[in-house]
This record gives structure tokens, C-alpha cells and sequence, in this order.
């Protein structure tokens, strides 16, 4: 990146997991080893820079998989010596909070401080309380699974392939989303569970597949309607609740499952019903990717926030 502006982006994508229908943690670092070298050169290659233009170096300290984040580390601690550059530790779901703030050619608005921000992505799910690139806190979070678990859960219980979420979305597009209905359970202030979702589905499926057994195969762009209906509409319940409660301006929407269709329509929706500003990143800043760490870094360059040598990975990391 240079300063907030990216000038490449790539993304070695790993195939192998979905044979196994989820991430298998010792396939991912083995990937990661295999592909981070060759990656960062095509990055740098694609920027036209090289190594004595770098002034810094920003990687994922977590949370995450331990393995692939001893991978990132480990490389971009020995640039940082070899370079003599400052080393800058990045929390992944602080990162997807600021890919709001990446510039692009196209002229847009930011969203201003002090913000909402509903993260939604495979190991997550957070209502965030946004005062400054650098002052985060988590009001609301989920107790159990991950919407995007509940989604992938889900979409193996239908026989679709992993990962699940965007193709529950793809066959939502021609089902009818109040065909059936799942419950979705009830939590004191903002927290969430998806537990119950799932159990509801699966029971549900259970009970209709004992009396037709294509029920799935006749069914299945209604239930991933329904089910995604049911999903969206939970995650927006208590998001609605927070943004009411804090009053802020502008709502932003992150993560992974932020490319979600029914998500991002229902978001803009709600926050027009609200009276308030809504901020949705484009779709390659979404999922995992380099140039939100890469905007983290930028931040934290600017305040002088690097880390040592000695710093280590945080799989469990949280916000504040």
C-alpha cells in the first residue's frame, strides 16, 4: 500500500479444503508456507516497487489459526530484520473493520468516527463500537457459533459443498423466503447464539424428510431462502437495537459473510429506516484479504505502533 491507497492485492485461494467440507488447520499452514513467498513477490511485482521501498511491514498477529499465523509472523519478522524496517502486528478483526477506510479511484464517502460496525465472518460475529482506528469496543457478540458457521453448517446439512454460505445464497435467489420458518433464539442485550438455528433446521429437515425423502432436492431454494431470511433478519434485530441505543451516525457492515446479498440489502434498508449512513466495503475487501492488514498497518504507522521481535501469535485474540 502507499499510505491508503492499494496497489496490489493478491490472494492465493486453497482449494484442498473443500474436499474435506471445512478448513483443516494442518493443510492451511502447510499452504500458507508453500504460497506466502511467492504471493508477496507477485504483490510487489504487481506494485512496482521493490524491497528498499518498503517502510514497514504489517502482519496478522490473530486471531486465527495458530499455524497459518506463525507462517505470517515468522516471514514478516525476518523482512523486517533483513530490511531494518518497522514490524507492525495487525488484529484481523480490527482489519475488517478499517477496510472501510481503504481509498480507491472512485471518489466515495468514509464513514466519520465515532461509528457501528456488525463483523460477520466464518469465526466471528460482533457488534463493534468504532471511536478511532485505534479505540475498538465489542458491545455485542455471538456465544456459540459464527453466522458464517451457521451458514456452512447449514448448507453441509443440505449436501452443498463447503464453503456453503455463498451457495445458500445463490439458491436463496430463486426460492420463496417465508416458505418455511426456523427459530432463532433470544438473548439478553446484544448478544447472539446460532445454535438453536441450526437445531431448528435440522430438526425441521428430519422431520420433512421422513415423509418425502427429495424433500432437500424439491425444497432447497425455499429452505435456503428461508433459512437466510431467518439468519439476516436475527443479525439486523440486534445490530438495529445497538445503533439505537449509541445513536451514532454511520453503520458500517464487515466480514466475510458481508458479501451475503439478502444481508447487504436489509442492511441498507434498515439504516435508511433509521435516518443513518450506511457503509458496505466492496466485495474483494470483504473476505480475508491483504489490503485490509495492509490499511491497519497504515494506521498504526501513523501512531508509531510497532512491535518487536519477541511478539507472538494470538489465535484467541480480542478486541479491547
Amino acid at each position: 500500500m502507499h499510505g491508503d491507497i492499494v496497489l496490489s492485492n493478491i490472494i492465493a485461494t486453497q482449494k484442498i479444503h473443500e474436499k474435506y467440507g471445512g478448513v483443516v488447520p494442518e493443510l492451511a499452514s502447510r499452504a500458507h508456507q508453500s504460497n506466502i513467498a511467492p504471493v508477496v513477490g507477485q504483490a510487489m511485482h504487481e506494485a512496482g516497487i521493490a524491497r528498499q521501498d518498503l517502510e514497514a511491514i504489517a502482519f496478522t498477529q490473530g486471531p486465527g489459526l495458530m499455524g497459518s499465523l506463525l507462517v505470517g509472523a515468522s516471514f514478516a519478522k525476518s523482512m523486517s530484520l533483513a530490511l531494518n524496517i518497522p514490524l507492525i502486528a495487525v488484529h484481523h478483526m480490527q482489519a475488517h473493520v478499517l477496510a472501510h477506510f481503504i481509498s480507491s479511484s472512485e471518489k466515495k464517502t468514509m464513514p466519520s468516527f465515532p461509528l457501528l460496525c456488525l463483523t460477520v465472518s466464518g469465526g466471528h460475529t460482533q457488534i463493534v463500537l468504532v471511536k478511532s482506528p485505534s479505540d475498538m469496543k465489542v458491545i455485542g457478540e455471538t456465544i456459540d457459533d459464527a453466522a458464517g458457521e451457521a451458514f456452512d453448517k447449514a448448507a453441509k446439512v443440505l449436501g452443498l459443498k463447503y464453503p456453503g454460505g455463498p451457495l445458500i445464497d445463490k439458491n436463496a435467489q430463486d426460492g420463496e423466503p417465508e416458505k418455511y420458518h426456523f427459530t432463532a433464539p433470544r438473548l439478553s442485550g446484544l448478544q447472539y447464539s446460532f445454535s438453536g438455528l441450526k437445531t431448528s433446521l435440522l430438526y425441521f429437515l428430519r422431520a420433512e424428510i421422513a415423509k418425502d425423502k427429495s424433500f432437500i432436492e424439491r425444497e432447497l431454494n425455499n429452505i435456503c431462502a428461508s433459512y437466510q431470511r431467518t439468519l439476516v433478519d436475527y443479525l439486523l434485530l440486534n445490530f438495529s437495537r445497538a445503533a439505537e441505543q449509541y445513536d451514532v451516525k454511520d453503520l458500517c457492515l464487515a466480514g466475510g459473510v458481508s458479501a451475503n446479498s439478502e444481508l447487504r440489502r436489509k442492511f441498507l434498508l434498515m439504516s435508511e429506516k433509521q435516518g443513518r449512513n450506511a457503509f458496505i466495503p466492496p466485495f474483494e475487501y470483504c473476505t480475508d484479504n491483504a489490503a485490509m492488514i495492509g490499511i491497519t498497518g497504515y494506521f498504526k504507522y501513523l501512531e508509531s505502533d510497532f512491535a518487536d521481535l519477541s511478539s507472538i501469535p494470538k489465535p484467541a485474540w480480542k478486541i479491547g
